[in-house]
């Protein structure tokens, strides 16, 4: 029996199992950048990234054996828990099943995952080295974020989200609020980005965690998460999406005395309409001071491990900080999803924080 649990930790090790729950958000915030509800063509680009991630761990440690051996003796290569063929075998079925899920899904959705793996692959065996390393690792969290879109997107049940009325409503001569309802695939891009820089960041830190040394580099990623939290707390507008920001003029509803009269009369169409806009703009500023939230809570999670890393820049702060930037994702993933409209979405991925931080208590995810 510990010679089983022996295995399954060093499989757990291997895989980082405890920076999977920092994966399904990225499909579900590009789903609801996307003004979409989730559907089966989103479970498969979930199953797709875990998979994809997984093989993207695997592979990692087996191309860094060598240098493992040296800077990381206790990982499970080097130690001798996992030989290099299991991992390599591993990485490459792991990638098989990835696009199996995401073929599935479409064609779109294979073609993206296809991009996606290949910079896993260009990253672990080559990039890894290069300057270009944090750009490639931003791209593939950016391109799994895009996997959740165009999944749902091309998903033959995708229902767009109810649209919110604001001021008196369809029914009083009001307007549907745009923002909540079904956008073009392309509204993604913008959160895709932002996972990117985030990305970027923690990768640029994560490059100093076997040696340390940097104290530049965590502050520089701190500016760049803060930049990202301020940037994520803002009203989201693209097409077809009224500014609700500061300046920004509030769509004017129909005049309801220009209605057709019925039973209801006038009187009970004025009432309905300042019910109605009143329940819109209360609404409003309830999504924007939740987003907001969500914004504090991503910027805190990361912040006071870089300043340690800055201060004092050993492996193990560094490490450390490098972790805290994985954990954040999740909560950042969470502002995405309700700035684009989705709180239920939002409160979902928040969900699989408390998973992360029991998880990387039993298992590094650097």
């Amino acid at each position: 029996m510990s010679r089983v649990r022996g295995r399954v930790t060093a499989w757990a090790e291997l895989l980082r199992i405890s920076a999977l729950a920092t994966v399904p958000g990225d499909a579900l915030a590009g789903a609801a950048a996307a003004g979409l509800r989730p559907n089966r063509s989103t479970l498969l680009a979930i199953g797709s990234s875990l998979c994809l991630y997984e093989a993207g761990m695997a592979l990692n440690d087996w191309a860094d054996r060598a240098e493992d051996a040296v800077d990381r003796p206790g990982r499970p290569i080097p130690s001798g828990r996992v030989t290099p063929r299991a991992a390599l075998a591993a990485s490459a079925a792991l990638t098989a099943a990835g696009l199996g899920l995401a073929a599935r899904a479409g064609r779109p959705t294979l073609a993206t995952a296809t991009a996606l793996a290949a910079t896993v692959w260009s990253y672990d065996l080559h990039l890894k080295h290069t300057p270009a390393a944090p750009a490639t690792m931003a791209t593939a969290r950016a391109l799994n974020v895009l996997l959740g879109t165009v999944a749902t997107s091309s998903g033959g049940a995708a229902r767009p989200r109810a649209a919110r009325a604001t001021a008196a409503g369809p029914a009083g001569g009001g307007l549907p609020d745009p923002g909540h309802g079904r956008r073009p695939p392309a509204a993604a891009l913008g959160s895709a980005a932002l996972v990117g820089a985030h990305t970027y960041a923690v990768t640029a830190v994560s490059r100093h965690e076997t040696q340390g040394g940097s104290t530049r580099t965590p502050l520089l990623a701190l500016a760049t998460m803060l930049a990202v939290a301020a940037a994520t707390a803002r009203t989201r507008t693209g097409p077809g999406e009224p500014n609700t920001g500061r300046g920004a003029r509030t769509p004017k509803p129909a005049n309801p005395l220009s209605q057709p009269a019925s039973a209801t009369g006038v009187t009970g169409r004025l009432a309905g309409a300042a019910l109605a806009g009143t329940a819109s703009r209360n609404s409003a500023v309830v999504d924007r001071l939740v987003t907001a939230a969500l914004a504090a809570s991503y910027a805190r999670t990361p912040a006071t491990p870089l300043l340690h890393a800055a201060l004092n820049p050993s492996p193990p702060l560094t490490q450390r900080s490098v972790g805290a930037g994985i954990r954040a994702l999740i909560p950042l993933q969470a502002t995405l999803a309700a700035r684009s409209g989705a709180p239920g979405t939002a409160l979902l991925v928040l969900g699989l924080a408390p998973l992360a931080r029991a998880l990387a208590r039993k298992v590094s995810p650097t």
